[in-house]
This record gives structure tokens, sequence and C-alpha cells, in this order.
């Protein structure tokens, strides 16, 4: 059985500047991994599928978010550098792309040996994808490089939440990551003078690296 790729909300609307819910550079910057990814996948006869905001005018979403990705409008059509490669667009009016959308039954028939989720935000639309399909018994894996937000705090919050409590597979583009060890929490291992910023964000880089950072700091610190 082949994979299926689930392309999150690649679209003009969140990828490009100028317009009221672009996501930043920080998102631009997952277009090459993406790229890869799915050049990796279609190669190898894995099915994808563009999940994309196609709203209608005044959308319940309205109320949250200024309006954006209306259907038939530039802003809901998938990047230039994605468009190219060849998927099927499952239209979406909510954050779930399986609520009111064909996606499920296409899932059926298909029968996928994994599901991959990719693109924006990883703590919206991302994170719905990879929980609608783990409540359906789906594996699923995140390439922690090819997701982002225009929240940093929320994104890194998104995946461990993903692989913690929905037991998604977090995975770099190529390299399966190892298994999390039981960390201390945060709040314990930073107090008095290291609770900085430096310090927060060692810890933070040694936990996305799949490493215990007390453990880690003690080998260095000795």
């Amino acid at each position: 059985m082949a994979n299926v790729v689930l392309v999150s909300d690649m679209l003009r609307g969140f990828l490009e500047e100028g317009y009221p819910l672009y996501c930043g550079e920080r998102a631009r910057r997952i277009i090459p991994n993406v790229q890869r990814l799915l050049e990796r996948e279609l190669a190898q006869g894995s099915t994808v599928f563009f999940l994309c905001d196609h709203h209608a005018p005044g959308d319940p979403e309205f109320d949250m978010f200024p309006p954006h990705c209306i259907e038939g409008t530039a802003e809901a059509e998938v990047i230039p550098e994605l468009a190219q490669y060849e998927g099927e667009i499952i239209p979406k009016r909510t954050y779930s792309s399986f609520f009111d959308t064909p996606l499920e039954g296409k899932l059926s028939q298909l029968k996928p040996e994994k599901l991959i989720v990719c693109g924006v935000c990883t703590h919206i639309c991302v994170l719905y994808a990879v929980a609608d399909a783990r409540i359906r018994g789906y594996e699923v894996e995140v390439p922690v490089d090819c997701v982002a937000s225009f929240d940093e705090k929320a994104h890194h919050f998104a995946l461990e939440y993903m692989e913690q409590t929905l037991g998604a597979k977090l995975t770099s583009l190529g390299v399966r990551r190892a298994k999390p060890a039981k960390f201390e929490p945060l709040e314990a291992v930073l107090s008095g003078e290291t609770a900085d910023v430096y310090f927060a964000r060692t810890v933070e880089i040694l936990r996305q690296e799949g490493l215990n950072p007390v453990a880690t700091m003690e080998i260095f610190s000795g």
C-alpha cells in the first residue's frame, strides 16, 4: 500500500505577502522541504491531496479571523511553487479537512499505509487533520520541517500534542525521529538565574531533537 500526503493550506493567502493571514517568512521556508517531500512520495506512487480553504463570504470562521481564501479568489489558490505537483484539491470551509468534504471517502478507497501531513498552520488545520486521521485509526507522520505557523509557541505546542496525545510520529524530512524520552516538565528545568531566554531556547532545541535536556546539560557541564 502506498502513502497519502495531505498538504494543508499551502495557499497564496497564507504564503504570500499582502494578504491578511500571511504566515510570514517562517512559513515560506518550508516550501522547498514540501517540494522535496512531494517529489519523494510521488516517485513512490503515493497520492497527494491538497487540503484547501475555500470559504464562502460570511463563514463562521470569519468571527475569529479576517475574511480569507474565499472560493474563486487568488488567495484560495495553491502557491505556484506547488501547483505543478500532481494532486487533487479537497476544498474545506472549516479547520477540519474531514468534515463535510470528500476526503474520508477517498481515503477509505485508497486504504493507505500511512498519512503524511504537512503545511500550515501547525496548531490549526494541520493539527485538526492529524486528530481527525488518528481518530479514524490511520497511522500518521508529521515531518517537522514541512509544517509551520505564524505563532512559534503554538507551533511547538501542537507538535508535542500530536506526538504525545494523538500518537502521531514526528519525523524530519527523510529521517525518522527517535521516540522521545520522558522529560521533566520544562518549568522544573527552568529556575532561578538560568530561566532566561537563551537557556529556554537551548532546552527547546534539545527537546525537539529527542534529547533529555537535563541529562545532556549534565554531560556538558561535567
